[in-house]
C-alpha cells in the first residue's frame, strides 16, 4: 500500500476557495490525484478515506485536540517496532502550515493506514512468509477499518489504537520487551575470536574478552568481569549458561560454535529480531483460536490452548535447514495408531540409497521391507540398486518404527504431519532439529489423549484396544482441532526476551523488506 508524503503546498488548482471546506474535501477526494502528497494511496485506501468523509457528508474530523491526540498515538508505533514516520508525523506536527484540505487527508490517511498495520501487518504476510491454509481454515481478510467503526474510534483515540493491536498475550509481551529495550542506549561488543572448545576449569586467553561480552548483557557483573583472567571458572561458566538458555543454545556451559555464533550477534540486529517478530505476530495474531495446537517452529515447542488457555507444553523435534518444517494452518483431522512408515520419495532418493549402495544390510538393521507399488514384498538381493525403478520402502509397526506409536494428521500439501519417535534422547539437543519437515513430538501419548478428549467411554476402549493390539488402525478425532505451525525467532519471559536461532535465515529478508516499505 502507497503511503501519502507530503509534497510541499497546495497546487493552485485545488488552493482554498470561498466555498465551504466540506466542498473543497469533496472536490479534493474526488480528484484522479490528491495532489497534495508525492505518493497516492492505493484504491482501496483511497475508497476508505471516500467512505468516511461520506458518512459526515465531507464534514472536518480533525480539530487541534484530535490531531493532538493522533500524534501520541502515532509516537506509540514505536513501542510496536512501527516508524511514525511513515504516517505523516513529521507533517502532522506542524498542522498550521497544511492547507486544511491536505491536513484532513494525511491525518485520515495515518489514522487508517496505522490501524490497519497494527491489526495485519505493516507488510502483506503471503508475500513474505507465506503461510498455507486449509479450506477449513481460511486466512482472515486484512481490510481497512469500516468507515463507522473509523468515526466511532475518533472518540477514543488511544482505546481505538489498543484495540488494533493484537490481543495476543505473546505480541503484548514481546512489544513490552522492545518498548523497555529502545528506551535504553544500544549496548555494544567486541566479537569473540573462534578458537578450541573451551570447557569449565581450562585456561583460554578469550576468557577476558568473554567475561566482558557477558557482562555487556548482565550476565556477570562489571567487577566480575574485570577480575577475570585466563581461567575459566564457575562463576563465568553459570554465567554463560544463562545466556545460553535464554539464546536456546545446549546449556551445557561449553564455548562452541553455537555459543560463539550466539555471543557474535551484534546488539543491532538482536533489537532488529524483536521488531520482525512483533511483525510476524501481527501476520499470525488473527489465526489464533481458542482451541488450537500451536507449533512454535523455530523455538521447537508445541501447546495446546482450550478455551484460550494453555492446558500442556512439549518439546519437538522439526525440519533441518534444507528440509524446512513448513508454516501452515489446518485442521487436525484424525490419528493413525501403530503407525507403518512408507519413505517419503526425497529421503528415499538423498538419504537412503546412498546408505543401501554402501551396505545392504542396512535395510535390516533399519527393519525396513522393500515393495513395488501394488504391495509386494520384493528380494532386495534381487534388485539393482543403482537402478532401483519403483520401488518402496516401509516399516512396519513396532517400536523402531520412525513414527513411532501414533501420527497425528491434517491435510496440508507437503506431507507432513506430527508424530511419536524412538529417538527421544534428542529432545534434550539443541537446537532441535532433526526431521525431514514433519514435527516430532514429546510426549506424543499425551497429546493423543488430549486429542480425544471427548470420546465415549465405549468409542475410547475400542481405540485403546486397537493401539494395545499393535494393528495400525485410523481413528478420526471426537472434535477435529485446529493446528498452527509459524516460525518466531523470539518468545518472552518475566526476564524479557529469549532468542533462537534463525534456522531457517528469514529474519534478515524481512527485516529488509521492512526497511524498504519504510523508504516509500
Amino acid at each position: 500500500m502507497a503511503i501519502l508524503l507530503l509534497a510541499g503546498p497546495l497546487p493552485n488548482a485545488l488552493a482554498e476557495t470561498p466555498t465551504t471546506a466540506e466542498n473543497a474535501l469533496q472536490r479534493l477526494l474526488q480528484q484522479p490525484r490528491l495532489g497534495c502528497a508525492a505518493q497516492e494511496p492505493d484504491a482501496a485506501m483511497r475508497a476508505a478515506l471516500q467512505a468516511l468523509y461520506q458518512m459526515q457528508h465531507f464534514a472536518p474530523l480533525w480539530d487541534a485536540t484530535r490531531l493532538a491526540a493522533l500524534r501520541q498515538q502515532l509516537d506509540a508505533l514505536a513501542d510496536d517496532g512501527l516508524d511514525p514516520g511513515h504516517y505523516h508525523r513529521q507533517a502532522l506536527a506542524r498542522p498550521d502550515d497544511l492547507a486544511p484540505t491536505c491536513r484532513e487527508a494525511l491525518a485520515s490517511h495515518a489514522y487508517l493506514l496505522a490501524l490497519q498495520h497494527l491489526r495485519h501487518g505493516r507488510l502483506a504476510a503471503q508475500a513474505r512468509e507465506a503461510l498455507w491454509h486449509a479450506q477449513s481454515t481460511p486466512p482472515p481478510v486484512a481490510s481497512v477499518l469500516a468507515p463507522d467503526v473509523a468515526l466511532r474510534g475518533l472518540d477514543d483515540l488511544p482505546a481505538t489504537f489498543e484495540q488494533a493491536r493484537p490481543a495476543a498475550a505473546q505480541y503484548r509481551e514481546l512489544r513490552r520487551v522492545y518498548a523497555a529495550q529502545r528506551r535504553q542506549p544500544l549496548p555494544s561488543w567486541t566479537s569473540l575470536p573462534a578458537g578450541a572448545l573451551l570447557r569449565p576449569e581450562r585456561r583460554d586467553p578469550r576468557v577476558p574478552a568473554l567475561a566482558q561480552r557477558l557482562a555487556a548483557e548482565g550476565y556477570l557483573s562489571a567487577a566480575e568481569a574485570a577480575a577475570a583472567d585466563e581461567h575459566y571458572g564457575a562463576a563465568l561458566v553459570a554465567a554463560l549458561r544463562r545466556f545460553q538458555q535464554r539464546h536456546h543454545v545446549q546449556a551445557d556451559g561449553v564455548l562452541g560454535p553455537a555459543t560463539l555464533a550466539e555471543l557474535n550477534v551484534p546488539a543491532q540486529t538482536r533489537r532488529d529480531q524483536l521488531r520482525v517478530n512483533l511483525e510476524r505476530w501481527r501476520w499470525l495474531a488473527g489465526e489464533l483460536e481458542p482451541n488450537l495446537l500451536l507449533v512454535d517452529i523455530a523455538g521447537a515447542e508445541l501447546s495446546y490452548y482450550r478455551d484460550d488457555a494453555l492446558q500442556w507444553q512439549s518439546r519437538t523435534q522439526v525440519g533441518r535447514a534444507e528440509r524446512p518444517t513448513p508454516q501452515l494452518k489446518s485442521r487436525i483431522s484424525h490419528l493413525t495408531l501403530n503407525p507403518t512408515w512408507t519413505v517419503p520419495p526425497t529421503i528415499l532418493k538423498q538419504d537412503k540409497l546412498p546408505e543401501i549402495r554402501r551396505d545392504l544390510g542396512y535395510l535390516q538393521r533399519n527393519h525396513l521391507r522393500v515393495l513395488d507399488y501394488a504391495g509386494n514384498e520384493l528380494d532386495p538381493q534381487g534388485i539393482d540398486w543403482n537402478n532401483p525403478g519403483a520401488v518402496l520402502l516401509r516399516q512396519d509397526p513396532g517400536r523402531h518404527n520412525a513414527l513411532g506409536r501414533v501420527a497425528i494428521r491434517f491435510p496440508n500439501p507437503f506431507a507432513v504431519y506430527l508424530h511419536d519417535t524412538p529417538s527421544q534422547y534428542l529432545f534434550d539437543k539443541l537446537p532441535r532439529v532433526f526431521s525431514s519437515g514433519c514435527v516430532r513430538v514429546e510426549g506424543a501419548l499425551r497429546l493423543m489423549d488430549l486429542l480425544l478428549d471427548g470420546a465415549t467411554p465405549a468409542r475410547r476402549a475400542r481405540i485403546d484396544a486397537w493401539f494395545a493390539s499393535g494393528e495400525t488402525r485410523n481413528v478420526d478425532l471426537p472434535r477435529p482441532l485446529p493446528i498452527l505451525m509459524a516460525y518466531w525467532t523470539v518468545a518472552t519471559d518475566a526476564e524479557g526476551a529469549l532468542y533462537r536461532p534463525d534456522l531457517y535465515r528469514l529474519d534478515a529478508p524481512l527485516l529488509a523488506a521492512l526497511e524498504r516499505a519504510g523508504a516509500h
